[in-house]
């Protein structure tokens, strides 16, 4: 399976001393767009300081006006507020979905915690419909997981 190649590379750029942060966290989402098919948008969000809100971080992907997303609004806001794994098969069955593209057939967002505080997330998505598995969740937890060891 190619989560299992790509964890060591994860651990490699988050070991490279060398780069700053944004660096470290630009490659992990370049990383994870070229290797898995179905990631088509792949990107950091971050709690704003004490703002109830989430801050763009580094990405790949098409442009996205959302830079800024309050707190329970949209998959990210929910997750902010829910601390959970949040998946979404169709995102046009989502009533609270923050449209980023018209492509964008399914997304999924995996918060960050530090000391049990949720401090940002991975938001990924298809223009696959239904392609997220439980694979992808432990991958994924698994990246928040270095993300959050790094930062910490």
């Amino acid at each position: 399976m190619i989560f299992e190649t790509l964890k060591p590379q994860i651990e490699t750029i988050l070991s490279n001393t060398d780069n700053s942060l944004n660096d470290s966290l630009l490659k992990i989402c370049e990383l994870l767009e070229s290797n898995v098919d179905y990631y088509n948008w792949v990107g950091f969000y971050f709690k704003n300081g004490d703002k109830n809100e989430l801050k763009l971080g580094p990405y790949v992907g098409e442009p996205t006006d959302h830079t800024i997303i309050p707190f329970g609004k949209g998959i990210c806001g929910q997750v902010a507020v829910s601390n959970k794994n949040f998946v979404v098969p169709d995102v046009a069955a989502q009533d609270n979905y923050i449209a980023c593209s018209i492509t964008v057939k399914a997304e999924i967002v995996i918060p960050i915690f530090i000391n049990g505080e949720n401090v940002g997330q991975i938001d990924i998505d298809s223009n696959t419909a239904d392609p997220f598995t439980e694979a992808d969740e432990r991958f994924l937890e698994y990246v928040c997981k270095k993300v959050a060891e790094y930062l910490s």
